[in-house]
């Protein structure tokens, strides 16, 4: 955390397909290296890959599987008296999105596809109906925040 002020947040220009800042942000959240014109390639051939498969709109998809994947609560560590005690909290929005991203860009690098943009679409495509590896790890989290809810006035 700083010590003088929070850091200004930075203005995202939306992506210069849909007009969209999340989009905007999932991209940069797959970037590697700076290569941002790879990772929108990716990005767009996976969307082109989801309307192909199932006839639907890919941005819509996309906003489903990002509210699929959001977490509601995760677990902060908390030490109090020598012990450290796992203290469930509230996802704000914007870490709520973050990790969402995080999930959903990672669980697809580990996908047994053969290009990224595959892998892409098919974990889009399962986030959006509830299932895959992205939701498990939504389900995780939020079954620790329940398991630890015994803590939760050690909350502050």
């Amino acid at each position: 955390m700083p010590r003088r002020r929070r850091a200004q947040e930075r203005k995202i220009l939306p992506d210069p397909k849909y007009k969209n800042q999340v989009v905007a942000k999932f991209i940069n959240g797959m970037m590697l290296q700076g290569k941002r014109s790879i990772a929108e390639h990716i990005f767009y051939n996976a969307m082109d890959l989801i309307e192909e498969k199932i006839k639907k709109d890919p941005l819509e998809v996309f906003r489903k599987a990002m509210d699929n994947a959001a977490p509601l609560l995760e677990v902060k560590s908390r030490r109090v008296g020598g012990a450290t005690y796992q203290v469930p909290i509230e996802v704000r929005d914007k870490r709520r999105r973050t990790l969402a991203i995080r999930w959903l860009v990672s669980y697809a690098k580990g996908r047994s596809e053969k290009t990224m943009a595959e892998k892409l679409a098919n974990e889009l495509m399962a986030a959006a109906n509830n299932e895959g590896s992205t939701i498990k790890k939504k389900e995780d989290t939020h079954k620790m925040a329940e398991a630890n809810k015994a803590f939760a006035h050690f909350r502050w």
